[in-house]
């Protein structure tokens, strides 16, 4: 079913974005494998981080969810039991590829699948470093969904990544819990390193140098309370919204701001943005309020070691693009083509809809910005990040817009449309609801 779309005159007020998605995968992941119980507070409660849980409820492991707060009954490194079913991971690539590196090491087959989009999204890059490792995989076509995972003994390797992903860098490491010797991995440009301070916070040896990391492959896990900040991934639609809106001011409450997940801030202020960081706090994983005030924006160049920290958020990045004066260039991106959808296609055809000035690259993005914008029948292509992007282009807009797939939006934020619709000013009336 689709939604309508309309132009917004200000956005004002303070919201609080949902739980980090990738803190909330790696936190069940990792609470799975610890001794005791992982207290799990402001959890992400969409349905990749849901399609987790679900895994490791297949293969024994005791989990508690209540509203936002979630407790993993750890069964230990060597505690989980063989699935009795297929582990179905959704949509979630976060999901499919982690619990690889997982099971790669576990003394029982398992079988992993998703949903039609997980299907078409190749997995070499992790089939690659865990066959080095003596992982057994076969998957449809060599490097597709559904993989079949066998046992046996892991090694640990020394691996260089051909791209800095965050998600190929922790299967990695993660099959390194069950490798013997030592595994390190060697990153291009940093990537968010979750995975490594959770493992630190449980008590493994992770060495981190520059964009080497090393670890040493633990006796045991313990558990440790996880309480997870406010995805900066989603908090980056508000922070474009309160920018392209005139007269806008919004606050987003308990953002993190982990330096390897940054890379909207950094350059959404290369193009102009007032952005203010308040209340900075935590230890682990630190924390901030942020303030954003409308802006003229100007185009940039956004490229090389800032697109691991940012890659989450180019979708809208591309929006803020289209809002600013003069040409931005996005490159460097190639990965955007192998998400829930090709995101360099995709947003190049939205934003031309609504008659922006964008071409398509190899690996990126060349945007013409500062031309007016009509409202357009959009198109998500099943892609949470597409749809939200849009949603956020329909604001600054002329006239009304649509979007066909809203729903799909619940896969890491499922009350988006009501909170954004919360920040009109005026507040919203029954005419122009989004």
């Amino acid at each position: 079913m689709s939604r309508s779309l309309f132009p917004a005159r200000a956005l004002r007020g303070e919201v609080t974005v949902p739980g980090d998605k990738s803190i909330s995968h790696r936190a069940v992941m990792l609470g799975a494998l610890a001794e005791g119980d992982t207290h799990i507070s402001g959890f992400l409660m969409g349905e990749d981080c849901l399609s987790t849980i679900s895994c490791f409820r297949k293969m024994g492991v005791k989990i508690d969810v209540t509203d936002n707060a979630v407790v993993v009954h750890g069964a230990g490194l060597h505690g989980l039991q063989p699935p009795a079913e297929l582990l179905y991971t959704g949509n979630s690539g976060t999901t499919t590829r982690l619990l690889c590196g997982i099971l790669a090491g576990q003394p029982f087959s398992s079988t992993l699948n998703g949903d039609a989009s997980i299907q078409k999204r190749p997995m070499g890059r992790i089939i690659i470093p865990l066959e080095r490792m003596g992982a057994k995989i076969d998957g449809r076509d060599g490097n597709l969904c559904p993989l079949h995972l066998s046992p046996a003994p892991l090694t640990g390797i020394r691996y260089e990544l051909p791209v800095a992903s965050a998600q190929l860098k922790s299967a990695v490491l993660l099959a390194g819990l069950f490798a013997a010797g030592t595994t390190t991995v060697i990153e291009p440009a940093p990537s968010r390193d979750h995975t490594e301070r959770m493992l630190r916070g449980m008590g493994a040896e992770v060495v981190s140098d520059g964009c080497t990391i090393t670890l040493t492959p633990p006796q045991r896990l313990h558990a440790v309370d996880i309480d997870v900040p406010g995805d900066i991934s989603s908090a980056a639609y508000f922070l474009v919204a309160g920018l392209i809106v005139p007269d806008s001011d919004i606050i987003i409450r308990n953002v993190g701001i982990n330096p390897t997940r940054t890379g909207i801030l950094d350059a959404l202020e290369a193009m102009g943005a007032h952005i203010e960081r308040r209340n900075l706090r935590g230890t682990v994983e630190p924390v901030c309020d942020l303030r954003v005030r409308s802006s003229r924006l100007h185009g940039t160049v956004i490229g090389g070691a800032l697109i691991p920290r940012l890659i989450d958020e180019l979708p809208v990045l591309a929006v803020a693009a289209a809002f600013a004066d003069g040409e931005t260039v996005i490159r460097d991106a190639q990965e955007l083509k192998v998400k829930e959808s090709n995101r360099i296609a995709a947003m190049t055809a939205e934003l031309s809809r609504a008659g922006a000035d964008i071409r398509e690259t190899e690996d990126g993005m060349v945007i013409q910005g500062g031309k007016l914008l009509h409202g357009a029948d959009f198109v998500s292509c099943a892609d949470h990040r597409i749809a939200m992007s849009m949603a956020v282009c329909a604001l600054g807009c002329s006239g009304s817009s649509t979007i066909d797939d809203p729903a799909c939006a619940a896969i890491s934020y499922p009350a988006f449309f009501d909170t954004l619709d919360s920040l009109r000013e005026p507040r919203t009336t029954r005419s122009d609801k989004l």
